[in-house]
């Protein structure tokens, strides 16, 4: 996997066509490498992405003593007899998703101890969900230079989220699974990839009902056991590819299906920015050479892209829908809910030739189409980064993009997939 400090060189203006394969779901690797802690069996989860995000995880989970094996996109772990419940500092530095750890480790072995995880620097990130939901179940929180989560008596709880998080829907379901009674989770997330966690606690023995919608019921076992598992695909990397080659002109067929709900939100958005596709049982087709024109919607002055909690628009591909829009006739507002740095990426695509008037830390206009041109470029964070390598590929010229593991964070072998399209792009250490 790359190594630190890369860089990619691109040269822009080049049509992507080709086929690709859907991956397995980052977002939902990263939580269930985490819920091996609740089993000392062996879990084996296929179709796992070989990112950087991924490996600093099975690093964590190694540190702590889980034997972790495998070949290829297929995991296996084994939580048998743990040597510690305190993360590896540098580690935690390097990813948000070490406080998944919190849950599993504090409800089957008592105590988890974690420095403030890391990650991309794209707004605040509460941690108050998660220690709420935990002092519901019967899990204390001490917050100083570490994180300490502490169970006392875990016992199930009503428990409404103040906010719809991933991450805390995923803790507090991991913790949940090993209480006494019954927890219900009101307002919980119900992203595809918090589904895919619940249906392997459920395939380890869980039992939990209302995967899909914002209510979760989690009747409490006594122990779970070994399961294999196989991942949902990333929609989030699909999205990124068909903005890659709608944004270039190309066309591109990915093999895999998503679920009729995944496809109708995605197609709900791009749809808005020209993009379309035909749906067969195994693959996507886009076909090449489209009319990228933003469609105007009755009544409104301006049409505006929003995300939100699923099923809105998901916020890891807002960053790579304003890149698309630069390439699209007309203008758009688009109103980033989540996270007041998101939109921060956008003073980069203004130095290539972008037309965008930022209005705050939330909302941009974007009009287009722009002729790009290549610059010197630095990835900010994952989602951003892989925006900035699909603006290069519009753009007249070369671009370096510096901090390129950033974007090694998400999305598997990046420059090698691309180049299969067309791309001009290589990688420098």
């Amino acid at each position: 996997m790359a190594g630190s400090m890369a860089r990619f060189i691109i040269q822009g203006q080049r049509p992507l066509s080709g086929t690709v394969g859907m991956t397995g779901n980052k977002n939902a690797a990263l939580p269930m490498i985490a819920a091996c802690l609740l089993t000392d069996e062996t879990v084996t989860l296929r179709r796992v992405p070989r990112i950087l995000d991924v490996q600093v995880m099975l690093e964590l989970i190694a540190s702590l003593g889980v034997t972790v094996g495998g070949r290829g996109e297929t995991v296996t772990l084994r939580a048998a007899q743990l040597r510690r419940r305190r993360l590896d500092p540098e580690l935690c530095r390097r990813v948000r998703s070490s406080i998944l750890f919190a849950g599993p480790l504090a409800a089957r072995y008592g105590r988890a101890v974690l420095p403030p995880p890391g990650g991309d620097v794209i707004g605040r990130r509460r941690v108050d969900t998660h220690v709420n939901g935990f002092r519901a179940l019967g899990i204390q929180t001490e917050i100083g230079r570490n994180y300490v989560f502490r169970r006392r008596q875990l016992r199930g709880a009503d428990v409404l989220l103040d906010e719809a998080s991933v991450t805390a829907t995923e803790n507090l379901l991991m913790a949940a699974v090993l209480a006494d009674g019954v927890t219900t989770l009101f307002n919980a997330a119900c992203e595809p990839h918090v589904q895919d966690l619940g249906e392997l606690l459920n395939a380890m023995g869980a039992r939990i009902t209302g995967l899909g919608t914002n209510r979760l019921r989690i009747e409490g076992v006594a122990r779970l056991h070994g399961a294999e598992h196989t991942l949902g695909p990333d929609y989030i990397e699909l999205g990124s590819y068909f903005a890659a080659a709608a944004a270039t002109g190309g066309a591109l067929t990915a093999l895999g299906a998503l679920d009729a709900t995944t496809l109708a939100v995605l197609q709900r958005t791009l749809t808005k920015l020209g993009v379309t596709w035909t749906a067969a049982p195994d693959r996507l087709t886009l076909t090449p050479r489209q009319r990228l024109r933003i469609r105007q919607e009755p009544g409104a002055e301006l049409p505006t892209i929003a995300d939100g909690a699923w099923p809105a628009f998901p916020s890891d591909l807002m960053s790579v829908a304003i890149v698309l829009a630069t390439q699209a006739s007309g203008s758009v507002l688009f109103f980033e809910k989540l996270f007041e740095s998101r939109m921060y990426f956008v003073d980069r695509l203004l130095d290539m030739g972008a037309h965008i008037v930022q209005c705050d830390p939330h909302r941009v206009v974007v009009a287009g189409p722009a002729r790009l041109h290549g610059t010197p470029l630095s990835s900010p964070d994952l989602r951003a980064g892989m925006a900035l390598i699909i603006a290069a590929l519009c753009a007249r010229g070369e671009t370096v993009v510096e901090n390129a593991q950033m974007i090694d964070r998400g999305y598997e072998r990046v420059d090698e997939k691309l180049r299969a399209l067309g791309a001009d792009i290589i990688r420098a250490e």
